[in-house]
């Protein structure tokens, strides 16, 4: 397969090595082309990952202000969203045991709630309070103190601290209220999303009509590459043990992402325990759903759905793609081989 000189991969969130490396040999192989317009690139860390820009424009670029501005975005949103940074807006919300309406920042009673609508629209397949159910399984930062399968009794416990129906948000105050005091809220399957989705806004805002933007493989792209071409973005295949492209997709004035269980699983007498947790039942997804790739408009919600809709799997997850014309790519295991699934709006990208 040929990729063109401005793909970008979107990986799996554990590991960036070969998002890194396929990035590097795709840049250099950019600069032995010659491109139509100027292309800058900003480059750094965040919320546990790295971020990668490019904006392309004929315009006189302060590229000094624009990183001092991307780097006061984005040390905003960790610290109101980070569930790493002990006083972060999001950590002190975790830490309060109040079962009262509870003042927070208004950015983080935004994010919540647009993550609870989201939650709402699909039934609970996407839940920010799944967090304790990953950690009993073994899959968080936090050491379980069960072995790897838990108990069905410690399951129904723990389920007891999970449901986003356990939060409520009212944000013209703003403030959140818990309906138990250990509810705990993680916000990482939305947040670089939210992010990427701001970071737009702030080029948007300075009139750059082409660019991209992604952090840990959630991307937002508007305009054209530096060929003034639409930017070619390519899904990974699910392999266990490899890095290879599955397809390319071009897109201008979209964002997408994915969401895999192929870097973070064990196995136990022959069955695969992936980290995705369906809260709806505590435990880890059995269907055959490899993968799932969301394209829309918002990076934020393409975050949330492909996590949703990789929970829902193939069939459920299939039939609310179709029913919400939402452009779903799934990768489902069949034996030693993966076939894909596109639903009927994903099926109208242009693909190579």
């Amino acid at each position: 397969m040929k990729i063109s000189c401005s793909t970008i991969s979107v990986p799996d969130v554990i590991s960036r090595i070969f998002f890194l490396a396929l990035l590097g040999l795709l840049l250099a192989a950019c600069d032995r082309q010659r491109a139509t317009t100027p292309q800058h690139e900003l480059v750094g860390q965040t919320m546990g990952t790295s971020f990668n820009i490019k904006v392309i424009t004929g315009i006189q670029l302060d590229k000094s202000k624009l990183e001092q501005e991307v780097t006061a975005l984005l040390t905003r949103i960790n610290g109101n969203l980070s569930t790493w940074l002990p006083d972060s807006a999001l950590s002190l919300l975790n830490a309060n045991t109040s079962t009262d309406w509870t003042g927070v920042t208004a950015e983080l009673c935004d994010v919540i709630e647009a993550a609870l609508n989201l939650s709402e629209r699909t039934g609970g397949a996407f839940d920010i309070t799944v967090g304790p159910l990953v950690n009993l399984w073994g899959f968080g930062p936090e050491i379980p103190e069960v072995e790897k399968i838990p108990t069905e009794a410690s399951i129904a416990l723990t389920r007891q601290r999970v449901g986003y129906q356990k939060l409520q948000t009212d944000c013209t105050i703003p403030a959140v209220r818990k309906s138990r005091p250990d509810v705990y809220i993680d916000l990482s399957a939305f947040a670089k999303g939210y992010a990427v989705d701001q970071l737009a806004e702030l080029l948007d805002a300075q009139g750059i009509g082409n660019y991209l933007v992604e952090i840990g493989g959630e991307v937002r792209l508007r305009g054209q590459n530096a060929n003034d071409e639409n930017w070619a973005i390519a899904i990974e295949k699910p392999a266990d043990f490899e890095r290879t492209v599955q397809t390319v997709v071009h897109l201008t004035d979209q964002a997408m992402a994915t969401s895999g269980d192929y870097r973070n699983f064990f196995e136990i007498n022959g069955q695969r325990y992936s980290h995705t947790i369906d809260s709806r039942t505590g435990r880890p997804l059995t269907h055959n759903a490899a993968a799932v790739t969301v394209i829309t408009t918002s990076a934020a919600s393409a975050d949330g759905l492909a996590t949703a809709l990789l929970v829902l799997g193939p069939e459920e997850g299939f039939e609310f793609a179709e029913r919400e014309n939402i452009a779903a790519y799934f990768l489902l295991r069949h034996g030693s081989e993966i076939k894909e699934l596109a639903s009927t709006a994903f099926k109208g990208m242009s693909r190579q």
